[in-house]
């Protein structure tokens, strides 16, 4: 294969001759394993040898058993396992230079001089006084007649790269820490749980989440669940809030709402720095309100259970840059972490990060809290912002007036998340001054005049509902474009919000080429992305892909399980999403897959016939079992049957064959947190867009915009959150096979080839530039993806 000069391929990137120590450190996190795995495979793929540091720092102070090389297979089936299977513990030792120094001649011993290490802000610490003592350490060792001077010049420098495993997201510089999402599944799947039950008996729940000095876990779960109040340590409530939160509570009982649920962070405290108490919160609303009120706490459930496939996809692209920057550091590199800005791995140094989230704590303790949120990065700030936009609804009075009417649809199959952002759009316009009008079955709906007044109260409850309540059908508008017309001009439409998939941008596309005829349509128009197959150009991410990741890999999981069992079985998987390979690419890696078939890489038999020397190679070993993903429109002939068929002919006698087509179950029940808080911040946002671009095409009475930049697709792209022009996003689009021509998650794939113990190349010009924290990054580039 020719490679393009431009581009940096990682096959020259040789680990030869280094040893890599991998450690997690700190409290556990769910993916800390699937990080471990990526480091310990990508680590033996370029030929370092790689060790286990049992324990944390501990084992590494004790040496022995506790320092241990992995294997390829010593890694398999960890993937899906919580917590950290090579533990993990806090060390008093390492504190004090006399235990660094015994763990410096532990890894001498070993000749190791690459260290990664996942853990919280303490254990990165650690490790970069480690780094920086290095050098000392070694004359020390050497005038103690431990190690001679040879030793010394061998391993005169040690390499530090970080990566952040923490469930409670208090670290600067990455947007998503490992562990994070898996936690805000935990308490949503209580939230869920309780709120069956709290309804039932019209009851008020006070939950406290973790967090410690970070109020992310909580702010995002209120988020995700439309909690009615939430406390959080970075916004503590103003004087008089009992009052304020008891008023909220007893008018959501009026208006009809069977329950209550509050929202607090360990953490939480009150503008005088006084915690405040889930028994505090539940004394106060029985004794002013008199409501049946309960506390829970979820303590370590939140850290506990199998990682979400965000987590398992976030820790092992982590884990594949960290082996790939401790191969390019040099002995004046900084020690550096690896994290996540937006949709994109990034390395940071490590102290500049530390420094910041220190300086967070810093201004909470000084009480200046606004500096505090706006420390904490974009992605937290977004959620604050969106959260009081939705949480506190105005009074008739105080609600600005704008005499426009935006209606909402939703177009294409069901998304899980779609919802939310029906939910956020209707309140965010209410509060904007609008009058919201909502349309069921999409287009269909539309052209039958199937649209009505929708309100506040309308929406409650509707982020943790899968599907679309609104209703939704693929037909597009083109046919029945006049009487769509028609009721735009009956009804007053002013602007039209559409959440859908594939059929959304094309229903768009319909409605911006028929400005010319028909005026009504001169009016803005956004649409956000939302199905399962994430296949629509113009963004990275859509509404209900995550949740379809997390419906295949929980499945995969159990499979995996049931073969573990039986020993020398293959899988056979066939997943949905069209033309589209997202599904089965992405999945493939979060579930450990050791191959996925889709239509924008193409196979032949000969490729099908070396991944099953492949997997006989692999029944040779202690990993007794394979999976294999095929997208359903991967190709016409090698269907999922004809590859069952040729697989169980070809692997007679070395392993038997089953296959599983997943269809609808893709779709997922309820929507997972990132698709709930996703959804609800895009829906946000976009209407916002829209009352500022009604104001601007608001003349002599009348809205009217008919410029390409008022009909619009608003998408994650990499870094940020963009209104992309749809006219503009035509020649990205492949309409054939309903795919984007250029899909950003193909550069995974190679990750999950390398995983599975294929040669491959990798292209790696993306990552290798160490960055720098940015604070108070410009308005415009908003990072936040969750």
């Amino acid at each position: 294969m020719a490679q393009p000069d431009n581009k940096k391929f990682f096959e020259n990137l040789s680990g030869a001759g280094k040893a890599i120590g991998v450690l997690t450190s700190g409290g556990d996190a769910q993916g800390m394993n699937a990080a471990v795995r990526a480091v310990v495979r990508m680590g033996i793929y370029v030929g370092a040898k790689v060790y286990f540091v049992h324990e944390g720092y501990q084992g590494m102070v004790d040496g022995g058993d506790n320092i241990k090389e992995a294997s390829w297979e010593s890694v398999s089936s960890m993937l899906q396992v919580g917590g950290t299977v090579i533990g993990s513990a806090r060390c008093k030792e390492f504190r004090a230079r006399e235990g660094r120094l015994k763990a410096a001649y532990n890894l001498v011993q070993r000749g190791i001089t690459n260290l990664c290490v996942i853990g919280g802000d303490g254990s990165l610490t650690g490790a970069n006084l480690f780094r920086e003592e290095w050098s000392s350490l070694l004359e020390d060792l050497l005038q103690q007649g431990l190690i001679d001077s040879e030793a010394v010049q061998k391993y005169s420098a040690l390499h530090i790269v970080g990566m952040v495993g923490s469930i409670d997201n208090d670290f600067c510089g990455t947007d998503m820490t490992i562990g994070t999402d898996s936690a805000l599944h935990r308490i949503i799947e209580v939230v869920d749980a309780i709120m069956t039950t709290a309804q039932s008996h019209q009851r008020t729940f006070v939950l406290e989440v973790m967090g410690r000095h970070c109020g992310y876990l909580a702010l995002v779960s209120a988020l995700a669940c439309g909690a009615d109040w939430v406390f959080i340590p970075e916004m503590p409530p103003e004087d008089g809030w009992e009052e304020q939160m008891c008023q909220k509570l007893s008018e959501n009982r009026a208006g009809k709402k069977r329950l209550n649920i509050i929202i607090v962070a360990e953490g939480a405290i009150d503008s005088k720095n006084k915690p405040i108490t889930t028994d505090h919160i539940k004394d106060l609303v029985v004794r002013c309100l008199g409501f049946d009120t309960r506390v829970t706490i979820l303590g370590h459930v939140q850290r506990g259970g199998t990682p979400s496939a965000f987590d398992r996809i976030l820790a092992s692209r982590m884990g594949v840059e960290a082996v790939l920057a401790l191969l390019e550091t040099t002995a004046n590199t900084p020690a550096c972490v690896v994290s996540l800005c937006g949709n994109q791995a990034v390395r940071l140094p490590l102290m500049e990060c530390v420094q910041m989230t220190q300086e967070v704590q810093k201004a909470m303790d000084e009480g200046k809290f606004e500096e505090a949120v706006r420390l904490r990065g974009r992605s937290f700030e977004n959620n604050l912002n969106t959260y009081k936009l939705l949480a506190h609804r105005k009074p008739e009075c105080e609600l600005p007036k704008s005499s426009f009417n935006v209606a909402v649809l939703n177009v294409g199959a069901p998304a899980a998340g779609m919802n939310a952002a029906v939910r956020a759009a209707v309140r965010v316009g209410i509060s904007e001054g609008h009058t919201m009008f909502a349309v069921s079955d999409g287009f269909e709906g539309f052209y039958k005049g199937q649209i009505k007044e929708i309100k506040w109260g309308d929406v409650g409850g509707w982020t943790g509902q899968g599907g679309s309540l609104l209703g939704t059908k693929r037909t597009l508008p083109a046919k029945h474009i006049d009487k769509i017309a028609e009721q735009m001009r009956a009804n007053n439409i002013n602007a039209l919000l559409v959440i859908g998939g594939f059929e959304a941008l094309e229903s768009l596309l319909q409605l911006y080429e028929a400005r010319a005829v028909y005026e009504e349509f001169c009016v803005p128009l956004c649409m956000l992305p939302a199905t399962i197959s994430n296949n629509v150009p113009g963004t990275d991410l859509s509404i209900g892909a995550d949740t379809a990741l997390n419906a295949i890999v929980e499945t995969c999981d159990r499979i995996k399980q049931s073969a573990s069992g039986t020993k020398r079985r293959v899988f056979i998987i066939e997943t949905m999403g069209g033309y589209c390979g997202y599904l089965a690419s992405v999945g493939g890696l979060a579930a450990g897959a050791d191959a996925a078939y889709i239509y924008e890489e193409p196979f032949d038999i000969r490729d099908l016939q070396a991944n099953v020397e492949h997997l006989t190679e692999k029944m040779k070993t202690s990993i007794q079992r394979g999976l294999v993903l095929r997208n359903e429109n991967s190709n016409d002939n090698y269907t999922t049957d004809f590859i069952y068929q040729l697989y169980s002919e070809e692997g007679r006698g070395v392993f038997d064959c089953r296959k599983n087509v997943l269809g609808h179950m893709q779709q997922g029940g309820a929507p997972s947190p990132f698709d709930r808080n996703f959804g609800t911040k895009i829906a946000a946002k976009a209407m916002q867009w829209i009352s500022k671009k009604l104001k601007e095409s608001y003349r002599q009475g009348r809205v009217f915009a008919n410029t390409e930049d008022s009909c619009c697709l608003l998408g994650m792209r990499r870094r940020a959150l963009v209104f992309q022009p749809v006219v503009q996003l035509k020649d990205q689009t492949d309409f054939v096979h309903r795919i984007p021509k250029e899909q950003w998650w193909l550069k995974l794939r190679p990750l999950m080839k390398i995983l599975a113990k294929y040669k491959t190349s990798y292209d790696v010009s993306d990552s290798g530039q160490l960055e720098h924290v940015v604070r108070n990054r410009p308005k415009e580039a908003d990072t936040s993806t969750l």
